[in-house]
């Protein structure tokens, strides 16, 4: 790995984009730290203030002539930080994709509520509705099959931490599995209910573990807790 490595040269600092820490970058695959609030891709209202293209300018070093580019794996919601992989050619993107469900992923959530089970796994089908909505269904031809693990790390009165073990990774799916399960993530505003002070989703994706497109080494990235998810449960 270390002679691979001495093959890439990273672009200068100045051109990293704000709201993104960039944890690793190769020539293969660039792993970064997305705050709260910016969109993996672009939507139909937001096109430019979005990771893929903040990340495209930084791997082109400004110059929009440059065909370097990224390719999307993966995404995060909007409102979810933490950690996302990006390929940096075609070959590298349909490995990780091919492989991804393989690959473990770890979250944090802060939600609303005590479990009675400390720990468990939520398991349903999950369907998608005309406004763009997940839900769970009971047939398995209606909907995809999503597993979600978790782990009480400490609760309050009012909060629990939990550690996610996305097994599945369907979209919305852990927002969904909580709430159906009564227990909302904390600042979810579409599964959840408005609640003064949360100031963010209480949702972040905090490791993952990936064998690398190129030298199929086993790679783990980790993006520290958010210190408002202690402020909450009062770590």
């Amino acid at each position: 790995m270390q002679e691979y490595q001495k093959k890439f040269k990273r672009p200068p600092k100045k051109y990293q984009p704000k709201g993104i820490s960039i944890l690793y970058e190769d020539r293969d695959i660039l792993v970064v730290d997305k705050m709260s609030g910016l969109l993996t891709i672009s939507s139909g209202r937001e096109k430019e203030n979005t990771a893929y293209h903040l990340l495209t300018d930084y791997v082109r070093k400004g110059n929009y002539k440059s065909k370097k580019r990224i390719f999307i794996v993966h995404r995060l919601d909007r409102d979810t930080s933490g950690i996302i992989v990006f390929a940096k050619n075609g070959q590298s993107k349909r490995y990780l994709q091919e492989e991804w469900q393989k690959f473990k992923k770890i979250y944090y959530a802060v939600v609303h509520g005590t479990l009675p089970e400390k720990k468990g796994v939520i398991t349903s089908y999950l369907a998608e509705n005309c406004i763009h909505k997940m839900y769970s269904v009971d047939d398995s031809e209606k909907g995809k099959l999503a597993k979600t693990g978790y782990k009480v790390l400490k609760e309050t009165k009012k909060y629990s931490l939990l550690e996610i073990n996305l097994i599945t990774g369907r979209k919305n799916q852990i927002r969904v599995h909580l709430f159906e399960k009564g227990y909302p993530v904390a600042g979810d505003k579409m599964y959840g209910e408005k609640v003064k002070g949360i100031r963010r989703l209480a949702l972040h994706a905090a490791s993952i573990t990936i064998l690398h497109p190129y030298t199929k080494e086993k790679m783990t990235f980790e993006a520290k807790i958010p210190d408002y998810f202690k402020s909450l449960i009062h770590v």
